[in-house]
């Protein structure tokens, strides 16, 4: 999926559907764009993934408010796009909806091919915080986490060393048991097996007959600059480990920029507020900031109005596809003294004379604040 088409279109849904509209449109596209029903068609198995993708998102609250707000990019990094990579994931992640669909099966596929022959690990998510420094300089990140994994004792059969699984006799190794009634056949889960299609008489005593054993990970993951909340980090080949020789399933880093206080984000601009004394605002000044790395001279220009905003270049957040920085806005907030001794009010006294400001009602003449009509 080179070119992501919008998620609710992908559907056929309008943006406002409700999650059980959204469910029934994509339990049609998938009857149609099944693969087995489509055999060799390519176009159709892509279309098959880009409506699984959409439907991964649109049907998560969280995902979705997000996907509203941001687009595609609140799941893209570095310009690349999220999604299912293989059917077979696609089947995992869906097996309510392909169980309804095809009766118990896992997306139309026999169980003894999707249980007992090599089947790709899921992939795995996990969620790191970062700090607004950390998204201007990135940051390598060590995370430590818990997998499955295939038993290297019995390469994953479950059987004693030396032993082989056997075909199970209620099912064939089918994994199922279809029993007749009337004019239709009914497909249901083998009792004896539980659907593996196999049975196990001397399990494996390092794995207790499961083929699969848990194993702690623990890996440096690079988080370039310019990150942002919703942000997906691929790591290939990190995520649950292959069936029966299959491939491993993918590690998914997913980025929550932390709060700070003091600035607001908005994309690579940062917005905060800065509070200065009426003088400054009147003369100008040159005044210490406060940056995301630092502090910084910041230029005021004399003349400014309350509420205006003065902009800080370069020291912003980095974007994810180019190396320039942001700016930072600083929104100016006006302190006026509460008391002031003689002398400053002597003077400020003078000055309003001087600029024909009147200070009582004597002096105030009709329409100075405006003319009455």
């Amino acid at each position: 999926m080179s070119q992501l088409r919008d998620f609710y279109e992908v559907l056929g849904v309008a943006k406002d559907a409700d999650a059980d509209t959204i469910k029934k449109a994509y339990r049609k596209l998938a009857m149609k764009l099944h693969p087995d029903k489509n055999p060799g068609d390519k176009d159709a198995e892509e279309q098959f993934k880009e409506a699984a993708y959409a439907y991964e998102i649109l049907s998560d609250g969280d995902k979705r408010a997000r996907y509203d707000r941001f687009g595609h990019k609140a799941f893209q990094q570095g310009g690349a796009g999220g999604g299912f990579h293989d059917v077979e994931d696609i089947f995992s992640s869906f097996s309510d909806i392909f169980g309804d669909l095809f009766g118990g099966q896992a997306g139309g596929r026999s169980q003894k091919q999707s249980r007992t022959g090599p089947r790709r690990g899921a992939d795995l998510r996990y969620v790191t915080e970062v700090s607004l420094q950390e998204v201007i300089e990135g940051v390598d990140r060590e995370i430590k986490f818990d997998v499955d994994e295939n038993c290297n004792t019995c390469s994953g059969t479950g059987a004693e060393k030396g032993t082989v699984p056997q075909t199970c006799t209620t099912c064939g190794g089918r994994g199922q048991v279809v029993r007749q009634q009337g004019f239709f056949s009914m497909a249901t889960t083998c009792p004896t097996c539980q659907g593996e299609g196999v049975m196990i008489k001397n399990p494996c005593t390092d794995c207790k007959g499961r083929g699969r054993v848990k194993k702690s990970r623990r890996i440096r993951v690079s988080i370039p600059p310019g990150v942002d909340t919703g942000t997906r980090l691929r790591v290939t080949n990190e995520g649950e480990g292959g069936y029966r020789g299959g491939p491993n399933g993918d590690l998914y880093v997913e980025v929550q920029v932390e709060q700070d206080e003091r600035f607001q984000r908005q994309g690579d601009h940062l917005l905060s507020s800065l509070k200065v004394d009426y003088l400054q605002l009147l003369l100008g000044a040159e005044v210490v900031v406060e940056t995301v790395t630092g502090t910084k001279n910041l230029q005021i220009p004399k003349g400014l109005q309350m509420g205006d905003t003065v902009k800080l270049v370069g020291e912003g957040l980095p974007s994810l596809r180019g190396s320039r920085r942001g700016d930072i806005y600083y929104h100016l907030d006006v302190e006026f003294p509460k008391k002031i001794d003689k002398d400053e009010e002597k003077h400020l006294r003078e000055i309003a004379s001087h600029r024909g400001i009147p200070l009582d009602a004597k002096s105030a003449k009709p329409g100075f604040w405006g003319r009455k009509k």
